[in-house]
This record gives C-alpha cells, structure tokens and sequence, in this order.
C-alpha cells in the first residue's frame, strides 16, 4: 500500500518526548520509514527548532511528511506553518485528521501529549496516514494557499 512507501520525520519537544517514542516506535513496527530529529530526553528544549527541522525536511525532499509532538500541538503547529509550503494541522480527533488529509492536504500532523492519550494518538496517525488528498475543488483551495 502506498502509506508504506512514505519517508516520515518526527519529532517532539521535552513535553512530547515520550508520546514521540511510543508513536515512532509503533511505526517502526507497522513497517514506516522514519528519520527522528529529536528531541532526544525530556530535559527542556526549544520546539521551534525542532519543528524547523522536520518543515525543513520536507520542503527539501528528504522526507514526505512529519509528526510534530509538544504539550499541546500548538505552538508546533504555529512554528511549522511559517514554512511556505507546509501545512501543518493540530488534531486531537480521527475525524480531523481524516478530513484534514482528504480536504487540504496537510503534510505536518501535531499532537498535544498532554491532550492525547497513547491509543487515541496511534489512531489518529494511522488515520492521517492513510488518508489521501482528494484532489478536485480542494486543489483550487491549495493552490489559494501557496500564492
């Protein structure tokens, strides 16, 4: 399946660092293609930088798309969205992250581990994941963006 065959980057700050750990593990095991950029403990750290890498990396084709982890999603989400061409979505529900993918085409999820449980976390990247860009009236939409 075509999910598969996605280069994904993840990272987190100190506040995410756990939830980050459990996510990337889970989808070493499901067969994912991953590079982390960090953080690499829970000591206190600056999410910008991070959330810049993993932007970064996929304005530069090195990966297809990112999970971002902080407290709240937030400020990751925030940090990555001053990358043009990045699209980067807060989601705390499957049904977000679903329509999210298949509406406007997000290349960054965010979660917040102090919002999101472990299960709920796994579930809304396997849905993200598997989502598609529906393409049609939602491409007129992108292309809105990037200009």
């Amino acid at each position: 399946m075509r999910y598969y065959n996605l280069k994904l980057a993840i990272a987190s700050d100190h506040g995410g660092f756990e939830l980050k750990n459990k996510i990337y593990n889970y989808l070493i095991e499901k067969g994912y293609d991953i590079k982390d950029f960090g953080a690499n403990s829970k000591e206190s750290c600056d999410y910008p930088i991070f959330a810049k890498k993993v932007a970064n990396s996929i304005i530069n084709k090195e990966c297809d798309c990112g999970i971002l982890i902080c407290g709240t999603g937030q400020g990751m989400a925030i940090c990555a969205n001053k990358t043009k061409g990045i699209r980067a979505v807060c989601v705390s529900d499957t049904y977000s992250a679903k329509m999210t993918k298949e509406h406007n085409n997000s290349n960054i999820l965010t979660l917040g581990a102090r919002v999101v449980g472990e299960g709920l976390a796994f579930d809304i990247v396997d849905i993200w994941l598997k989502s598609e860009f529906q393409k049609g009236r939602h491409q007129k939409r992108i292309d809105m963006l990037e200009q």
